[in-house]
C-alpha cells in the first residue's frame, strides 16, 4: 500500500503533517508491506505556488498512491480522490510517523469536509 501525507517539509518520517493537502509544500509517500513502512520519499507539491483546483488530486493519484492522508480537505477534493479510486483519512496531525502508526493501527479513519479555518474560494482542491 502506498500512503501519501501531506507534509509542512522535507524531513520524511519526522517531518510535520500539513493541515491543508492541496497549499501544502511536500507530500511524504510512505510505502507500506505487512503494517511495516518499507520506503519514505518526499516530494514537492509542484502547485504549491500556484495552485489550481483539481490539479494536487490527479498528481497524486500520478504517484501511484492508494491512500492520501490530511489534516483537512474540501469536499470537491474528497470527491475527485474518491473517483480516482484513491482513499482519502482527514484529521491527521503531529509527525508522518505518528500519523502513519495511527492510521495502521485503525486510530485514524474516515475523511470529514473542511468546515472552516481554511480559506475555501468555492471549494478548493
Amino acid at each position: 500500500m502506498k500512503v501519501a501525507i501531506s507534509s509542512e517539509d522535507k524531513n520524511g518520517l519526522d517531518g510535520i503533517v500539513a493541515q491543508h493537502f492541496g497549499r501544502c509544500p511536500y507530500y511524504t509517500i510512505a510505502e507500506i508491506e505487512d503494517n511495516s513502512v518499507r520506503d519514505v520519499k518526499v516530494i514537492a507539491n509542484p502547485f504549491y505556488n500556484r495552485h489550481v483546483p483539481g490539479l494536487v488530486p490527479g498528481f497524486i493519484r500520478d504517484q501511484g498512491v492508494d491512500v492520501m492522508v490530511a489534516g483537512g480537505m474540501g469536499r470537491r477534493a474528497i470527491a475527485l480522490f474518491e473517483q480516482y479510486g484513491i482513499h482519502v483519512v482527514t484529521g491527521a496531525a503531529g509527525t508522518v510517523r505518528q500519523t502513519i502508526e495511527d492510521l495502521l493501527a485503525g486510530r485514524l479513519s474516515g475523511a470529514e469536509p473542511c468546515i472552516g479555518g481554511h480559506e475555501h474560494s468555492g471549494e478548493e482542491v
